[in-house]
């Protein structure tokens, strides 16, 4: 390879990715699965329209802070490994480490096991997957796990994350070029979905009102309204989750004190005003009381069904097609920038020694993927991934929220280093999104304690395997 042409970081890595790639990974990590059915149990929460939307917009707005206050600290600090690298500057190793280890075991593993996992089953609607025999497909683990129930699902969710672990493996230029062609493709579609739902659907804005609270509505939360809006907002901010992935990638974007900024904007923006568009889209054409009884059916997504009202049989397979290009570019957006994290921290040797290597030829992090690859298929044959991600949820807006709030310590610590882009609204823009994330984790421990304390155990996990390799540090260190 031209070294002219490319230029390598000093991490080993290519430094390859424009804006446009950088962009399409913030909208390709934040558009899976969740925007075609997180509008239900919204519905069950709140029964009102207008209410359903402010519950997408305000996460909106939340996470269009964070990234405003991340942009600064990435304009600060570009290097592989994003947030954890963030952390390290502002806490220190042992808390950047449990961050790290937190995505490893859980947060980014489960985030791609799942996601594939839905890719799968839009595959499998469309076209039956065999299984395997009944009696093996009932074998247990401590009669817990059943690794092998519903195979053929979870086999090609297997495929699916090998192959997209596969062609990163062979280079960031392919992993990019998979995440720009599935990222517009997705945006297309939706756009569509919106343009169809608005015009030849016979839809009403009738079916958008109320606008305010639905008179007697019964809301499932014992903090009434609010809790209810709490847990409406907390379903809108799955869709929302993985706008910070661009951070990873640091040190292979061109000019990433510039662009990660810029990309970080520009792709929440767009987020925002599609995921308002498409739900006005899906309220328009269905009414929430018509979305309640959809939801009692088993395995509903409700974009398939308000497009099979209007649209058929054609219009059911449309959006399985849609969900299948939305989770297969997300998948592969989550595994690109992921990786980049494992491949810090083993740099540091807090990981396993082999992940800080690169490839000589590709310059990847090949280790780092293949861990990551072969740690979530394990997840998705436990069949636990999507428990894990409920769970841990709550724990990611505690590290979201310190992440807002180093940007005040790197203010001390890094103020004579210049900065490209400062946090607008400064101390007040950071200062709402840490408290917002104070609440949510607050309200998350008062109405699911149980999630909440099983979430912070399995960060807390980490702190053996810390220890393990910080003795190990000690001993060479010593000889």
């Amino acid at each position: 390879m031209n070294k002219h042409l490319h230029k390598i970081h000093e991490s080993g890595l290519l430094t390859r990715l424009g804006f446009f790639t950088a962009l399409m990974i913030v909208i390709s990590s934040m558009v899976g699965s969740g925007v075609f059915k997180k509008i239900a149990p919204m519905s069950e929460q709140l029964g009102s329209p207008g209410l359903i939307l402010l519950c997408w917009l305000i996460p909106g707005i939340i996470t269009m802070i964070g990234a405003a206050t991340n942009a600064e600290i990435a304009s600060l600090i570009a290097e592989p490994g994003g947030q954890y690298v963030y952390f390290k500057n502002m806490y220190g190793k042992p808390f950047a480490f449990l961050y790290g280890w937190s995505c490893f075991s859980v947060i980014q593993s489960a985030s791609i096991a799942s996601i594939a996992y839905v890719f799968a089953e839009s595959v499998n609607a469309v076209v039956h997957l065999p299984g395997l025999p009944p009696d093996i497909e009932k074998i247990s683990l401590f009669g817990i796990f059943y690794p092998f129930e519903g195979f053929g699902v979870k086999g090609l969710t297997i495929l699916t994350i090998l192959f997209l672990t596969s062609a990163n493996y062979f280079g960031v230029i392919f992993g990019g070029m998979i995440t720009n062609i599935f990222t517009a493709l997705k945006i297309l579609g939706i756009i569509a979905i919106i343009i169809l739902g608005l015009t030849v659907s016979g839809g009403s804005v009738d079916n958008v009102t109320p606008v305010l609270e639905k008179p007697g509505f019964q809301y499932g939360s014992n903090l009434g309204l609010f809790g209810a809006m709490f847990a409406a907002m907390l379903a809108a901010f799955w869709p929302y989750d993985g706008w910070n992935n661009i951070g990873y990638l640091g040190g292979e974007v061109k000019n990433p004190k510039k662009n990660i900024p810029l990309a970080l904007f520009g792709g929440v923006a767009l987020v925002i005003v599609l995921y308002l568009a498409v739900n006005f889209a899906f309220l328009y054409v269905m009414p929430v009381n018509e979305i309640l009884s959809v939801t009692k059916q088993e395995h509903s997504i409700i974009a398939i069904e308000v497009m099979r009202k209007f649209l058929g049989y054609g219009g059911a397979m449309f959006i399985s097609v849609l969900i299948m290009v939305s989770t297969f570019g997300t998948t592969n957006g989550t595994i690109l920038a992921s990786s980049r994290i494992y491949f810090a921290m083993a740099k540091d040797k807090l990981f396993f020694k082999s992940a800080g290597t690169h490839h000589d030829k590709y310059r990847t992090p090949h280790i780092s993927l293949l861990i990551q690859g072969l740690w979530a298929s394990v997840l998705v044959l436990s069949g636990t991934f999507d428990q894990l991600t409920d769970m841990l949820i709550f724990a990611s807006f505690i590290f979201y929220g310190m992440g807002a709030f180093g940007v005040f310590i790197l203010r001390k610590k890094m103020k004579n280093v210049p900065r490209v882009f400062k946090v607008p609204g400064y101390p007040v823009v950071p200062a709402v999104f840490v408290l917002f994330c104070a609440t949510l984790v607050i309200v998350t421990i008062i109405q699911n304690p149980r999630d909440a304390g099983i979430g912070l155990a399995l960060v807390l996990i980490g702190i053996p395997f810390y220890l393990f390799w910080k003795r190990r540090i000690d001993d060479e260190t010593e000889t």
